[in-house]
C-alpha cells in the first residue's frame, strides 16, 4: 500500500504526519520526495546510510552527422532545443530527458549523456526504511530524483510529497493508493488545500483529510469536506508541546501519548494497522 501525504503549502504538517504515520506502522518504508528541502531524515536519524548518485540524460549532438533538418527542435514540446549557428543547442534547465529528439533524428546524430542532478540516501531506523531524495543546488527540476525515490517503494510505503500542487507533486502521487491531504484550519490553509485536492481529484486518487493545528472547527473546510464526501481521518490539536517536540526533531508518536493515539487511530482507519 502506498500512502502519499501532501499539502497545498509548506508548514501545514505533511512531514509531521508522514514520519509519525510510518513510525506508528512499525514496519514501513518512508520516502522523502520533497527533494528540494528534504527534512524527514531530521526526525528519523537513519543508520547505515547508502548513497547513490542520480543522473538525468541530456542529448548530445554529432555536428558532422547532423543534416540540419530541425526535426528534433520541432519535436521538443518543452522548447529545450534551438537551432543556432547551424547546429542544435540544448538548454539543460528545461530538458525533460524524454529521449524524443534521439528517436526522431533521421541521421542518428543524437546520443545521450549523463548529468548528475542529485542523490539518494537509503538508511534504516528500526524496521523503517528511510529513503531520502536530495536535489543538487541549482537544478531546475527534481523529477529525476523523485522517480528514483519512488522506485524504492516496498511494503507499506509512506510518501512525503513536496508542498504545493506543481509537477513534482503530481509525479509523487501518480501511483498512490491513498492521498492524505494535510490542512491548516485557516483561510490561507484552506485556499491551498483546495488546490491540492483538485490535483489529486484530476488524477483519480482516493483522498482523506488530516486537519493539523486545530483549536476550533474551521467551518468552510468542514463544509467542503462534507459536501465532497471527504473523510476527516484525524484531527491534530494546536498543542505547544507537540510543536516543541517536532521542532526538536522528535517523533511525536514516541514521545506524546495523545499523538500516539492519533496516529495509531489514523493507521487503523486507512487499513495499515494490524
Amino acid at each position: 500500500m502506498k500512502i502519499a501525504c501532501l499539502s497545498g503549502k509548506g508548514g501545514a504538517g505533511k512531514t509531521l504526519v508522514a514520519v509519525n504515520l510510518a513510525a506508528a506502522a512499525g514496519r514501513a518504508t518512508y520516502l522523502d520526495c520533497d527533494v528540494e528541502e528534504p527534512n524527514g531524515r531530521l526526525f528519523w536519524k537513519p543508520q547505515g546510510i547508502r548513497t547513490t548518485v542520480v543522473h538525468s540524460l541530456l542529448p548530445e549532438f554529432d555536428a558532422a552527422a547532423c543534416t540540419g533538418c530541425k526535426k528534433c527542435v520541432e519535436f521538443c514540446r518543452f522548447h529545450a532545443l534551438m537551432y543556432i549557428r547551424e547546429k542544435p543547442t540544448v538548454f539543460p534547465e528545461v530538458c525533460h530527458s524524454c529521449g524524443g529528439c534521439q528517436l526522431v533524428c533521421p541521421a542518428g546524430a543524437v546520443t545521450e549523456t549523463e548529468k548528475p542532478v542529485g542523490r539518494l540516501e537509503v538508511g534504516t531506523r528500526g524496521d523503517v526504511r528511510v529513503v531520502t531524495g536530495i536535489l543538487n543546488p541549482g537544478e531546475a527540476s527534481g523529477i529525476p530524483v523523485i522517480r528514483e525515490v519512488l522506485k524504492q517503494a516496498e511494503g507499506l510505503t509512506v510518501i512525503d510529497c513536496p508542498p504545493g500542487s506543481a509537477c513534482s507533486v503530481m509525479e509523487s502521487i501518480m501511483d498512490a493508493d491513498l492521498c492524505i491531504l494535510v490542512a491548516e484550519p485557516t483561510a490561507f490553509g484552506f485556499h491551498n488545500f483546495q488546490m491540492v485536492y483538485q490535483l489529486a481529484s484530476l488524477l483519480g486518487r482516493r483522498c482523506g483529510v488530516v486537519i493539523n493545528k486545530e483549536d476550533a472547527p474551521y467551518v468552510p473546510l468542514e463544509d467542503f469536506c462534507r459536501e465532497r464526501g471527504l473523510e476527516i481521518l484525524a484531527r491534530i490539536p494546536y498543542d505547544p508541546e507537540l510543536a516543541a517536540l517536532a521542532a526538536d526533531g522528535k517523533l511525536v508518536w514516541e514521545k506524546h501519548a495523545g499523538a500516539r493515539e492519533i496516529f495509531s487511530g489514523l493507521l487503523q482507519k486507512i487499513g495499515g494497522g494490524a
